[in-house]
C-alpha cells in the first residue's frame, strides 16, 4: 500500500488528546499514536511502526510496509521522506525532506539523501576550525584547547619546519595525557560511513588524522561538539566516559588513535540509552 491509496486518516485510528494528526494522513488502526506526537498531511504510517513521544512526521513522509519500524522519542521526520522497514530511527533524529532511509539512524543523528546518510548531529556545537598543515607561521603550540564537552581537549602539537621536510611531535604524560598501550589506525573508510559510536569506560584515547580529513562529535551526554581534524598536528583528546563518533572522512584519510588500555570489550559502552544512564548515574 502507498500514501495515495487512501489519503484519509481511519475513523478506527484512536487519536489521543494533545496528538496532532491531519485528517488528510493515513495511519493504520493498529499504529498507537503518542500523545504528543505530530502527523501531517498525505504521511502513511502501516501496521508495524511503533512511534515514541514528541516524534513529527512531515506532509507526505511514507513508512514502507512490512518488518517492524521503531521511531523513538523526539524523531522529526521531514516531507516526502521514505522509510524503509524494519529500521529504527533513534532518539532526537532528523529525517531531511525527501531522504530515503535505509538503514537505522543513530541518536541524534541528522541524514538527507538518496540513500540517506549523516550530515550532522543535533545540538553540536562547532569546535575551532581546521588549520592546514601548509600554514606558513609552522611552529605552531603545544597548546590545548578546552571543548565545551567535558574533559575533551583539542592539541595543537609543534612543528618544525625544514627544507627536508617538516616534523610534528607529540610526548606522552606531557602534550598527551596518558601513557599507550595500544594503537590502531583507521583508513580507507566510504565517505558515507560512521565510525565510532560508543563510549569507553576506563579508556582514554587521543586521536590524530596523520592524512586527509575526518570529523569527530564528542558527547558527555549534556554537551556535544564537532571537531574536524585536518593535519598532523592537531589531536583530539577524548577521556573516558565521552561517547564518540568519527564521519565525514575523505578518500584518503587515515586516522590513527592511541589507547591507555589493551582491547577489552567489556569497557565498550555500544547503546547511547546506556551511556546516558551511566553519565547521570541512573
Amino acid at each position: 500500500m502507498s500514501a495515495n491509496d487512501s489519503p484519509i486518516l481511519k475513523l478506527s485510528t484512536l487519536v489521543p488528546k494533545g496528538a496532532r494528526v491531519d485528517p488528510y494522513a493515513h495511519v493504520e488502526p493498529e499504529v498507537e499514536i503518542p500523545e504528543d506526537a505530530v502527523i501531517m498531511a498525505g504521511a502513511y504510517v502501516p501496521a508495524g511502526v511503533v512511534l515514541g513521544r514528541g516524534c513529527r512526521i512531515g506532509p507526505n513522509a511514507v513508512f514502507e510496509s512490512g518488518a517492524p519500524t521503531i521511531v523513538k522519542c523526539h524523531v522529526h521526520i521531514g516531507a516526502n521522506a521514505t522509510l524503509m522497514p524494519g529500521i529504527t530511527l533513534a532518539a532526537k533524529c532528523v529525517v531531511r525532506p525527501g531522504a530515503v532511509v535505509q538503514r537505522s539512524v543513530p541518536p541524534g543523528a541528522i541524514v538527507e539523501g538518496n540513500p540517506a546518510a549523516i550530515v550532522g548531529y543535533v545540538d553540536t556545537e562547532a569546535g575551532p576550525a581546521g588549520i592546514s598543515v601548509h600554514t606558513p607561521a609552522a611552529v605552531r603550540g603545544p597548546t590545548v584547547e578546552a571543548l565545551a564537552v567535558q574533559g575533551v581537549t583539542l592539541h595543537h602539537l609543534p612543528v618544525i619546519p625544514d627544507l627536508r621536510g617538516s616534523l610534528t611531535v607529540g610526548e606522552f604524560q606531557r602534550q598527551i595525557p596518558f601513557d599507550p598501550q595500544r594503537y590502531f589506525i583507521v583508513f580507507g573508510v566510504p565517505s558515507r560511513e560512521v565510525r565510532g559510536e560508543h563510549a569507553h569506560r576506563a579508556c582514554h584515547q587521543f586521536l590524530i588524522c596523520l592524512r586527509g580529513s575526518c570529523s569527530v562529535v564528542a558527547d558527555d551526554g549534556r554537551h556535544r561538539v564537532e571537531v574536524q581534524l585536518d593535519a598532523p598536528h592537531r589531536g583530539l583528546y577524548l577521556p573516558p566516559m565521552t561517547w564518540g563518533i568519527q564521519y565525514k572522512y575523505s578518500a584518503d584519510a587515515m586516522l590513527l588513535v592511541f589507547a591507555s588500555h589493551h582491547y577489552d570489550a567489556a569497557d565498550y559502552i555500544r547503546e547511547y540509552e546506556e551511556f546516558i544512564a551511566a553519565v547521570q548515574g541512573t
